[in-house]
């Protein structure tokens, strides 16, 4: 501290520091290079609005309406510093092969390409936490290369460096490793996504073809990502072999039951048993299927609760498809009259109202079949046919049964209620005496 307060150090570093500034920076080369930044950033605030006018172009095509749009409506914002950071990419090119001075066009450079990485980090990565790393490691990078630390950082992280066999494993290559399987990872997951949804937009291709091709693409897709990623970095993949046995015995006793339900979705979608939209019942739950996953699948029931089922249970139990080969589904109505209506006409009307409700089909048609004599009520079965189960059969119950209550109210037919017969035995005989209405008085008027 006590340098800097000593007038002969700071008259020494301000001579060194004039020194340096009229070598790097008051010369020709550093003028000549601010002025190529400032025609790179005229030119492209002068073309920027034509790219984004370009961006804003509203095609109605299909194609570009679902993966186009959020691309471009994504880079619309960006067009001035990537149509400037595009430019002064071409001017370090040519001063790199004339054998000109460009560092201050390669400072530039470092900002600019931290910007835009930043900008794009976060427009289309949603996670903060992901958006903030990005952040920060780029500008970490672009602040090395400024100074010029970026070289020095990189043999730094290289030597920190740990040999196994024939393998030769840095800090460096660890964090390439994790950025190059990042990218790759993400970039098979959006490429699986559009070709799930372009590939269910078929024509012609069934919920669950189109759910086992998407599975398929994105478990292909996220193999060649982890090894393109692992091939980049310069890793060679043969050196996991003698892992393999391992990582088997591991699946062997500790995933099976995962494995159990992948291995059970691909069947399940490749058997077509099951798909999306179809009224399941299993166990204790009914409901419609909301979507199939690699591991579960998703049945929402009528009351909004969503049940996430293993596949394997899909696999190894009773299921009820209530729209496997079609959506036809036939229900049951019992109905109990008494013995003293008109049987024909209550079974008339039951049919009747059965076909005043909107969701019951005329073809086939309502009937109603007398089905037993019973202890206290003559039992009729309405029997009628919907073709929508995934709206719920609880509502058109309850809508015939209500018409049939009015129609049977309308015309005189009761239902019946429990009736039983008290039948008395005894082996002693009961004096029953019987008293007039004279002699009940006699005490009354005595009193």
């Amino acid at each position: 501290m006590e340098k800097f307060l000593d007038l002969a150090y700071l008259r020494a570093l301000l001579d060194g520091t004039i020194v340096w500034a009229q070598a790097n920076v008051f010369v020709l080369s550093a003028a000549t290079q601010a002025a190529i930044v400032l025609l790179a950033f005229c030119i492209a605030w002068f073309v920027a609005p034509k790219v984004r006018t370009f961006l804003a172009t509203p095609w109605t095509h299909e194609w570009y309406l679902r993966f186009g749009k959020p691309v471009t409506t994504a880079m619309a914002p960006l067009a001035l510093p990537v149509v400037w950071l595009a430019l002064q990419w071409f001017t370090v090119g040519a001063a790199e092969s004339a054998k000109w001075p460009h560092h201050l066009i390669k400072v530039v450079v470092s900002l600019l390409t931290a910007w835009v990485v930043i900008r794009m980090a976060a427009t289309l990565v949603r996670n903060h936490t992901w958006s903030r790393t990005i952040t920060i490691v780029a500008w970490t990078i672009a602040a090395l290369n400024i100074t010029g630390l970026l070289d020095p950082a990189m043999d730094g992280l290289d030597a920190m460096a740990v040999q196994a066999g024939n393998m030769r494993l840095s800090l460096l290559g660890l964090i390439k490793v994790v950025i190059a399987l990042c990218v790759f990872l993400w970039a098979a997951g959006f490429a699986s996504t559009l070709v799930e949804k372009r590939v269910s937009a078929l024509p012609g291709v069934t919920p669950a073809a189109g759910v086992l091709l998407g599975k398929l693409f994105r478990i292909a897709a996220y193999a060649i990502a982890v090894i393109v990623g692992l091939e980049t970095v310069g890793i060679d993949l043969t050196t996991f072999a003698v892992f393999s046995g391992a990582i088997g015995l591991g699946i062997g006793f500790g995933l099976q039951k995962v494995f159990s339900n992948l291995i059970s979705g691909l069947i399940l979608l490749m058997d077509r048993s099951v798909k999306p939209g179809d009224v399941i019942g299993i166990g204790d739950t009914f409901g419609w299927i909301n979507s199939l996953g690699a591991r579960y699948v998703s049945v929402i029931t009528r009351d909004g609760t969503e049940h996430l089922i293993p596949n394997e249970g899909l696999i190894s139990q009773r299921v009820e498809n209530w729209s496997h080969s079609n959506e036809l589904v036939r229900l049951r109505l019992d109905i109990g009259v008494t013995y003293e209506a008109d049987v024909r006409k209550a079974m008339d009307l039951a049919v009747e109202a059965a076909i005043g409700v909107e969701r019951v089909l005329e073809d086939p048609a309502p009937v109603c079949r007398l089905m037993e004599f019973g202890g206290d009520s003559v039992n009729l079965q309405l029997r009628v046919w919907i073709k929508d189960p995934k709206r719920g059969v609880v509502n058109v119950t309850s809508d015939v049964l209500l018409g049939v209550w009015d129609l049977y109210k309308e015309n005189d037919i009761d239902f019946p209620f429990a009736q039983r017969d008290l039948h008395i035995k005894s082996a002693v005989p009961l004096p029953v005496q019987i008293a007039s209405s004279d002699s009940l008085a006699e005490p009354d008027a005595k009193g």
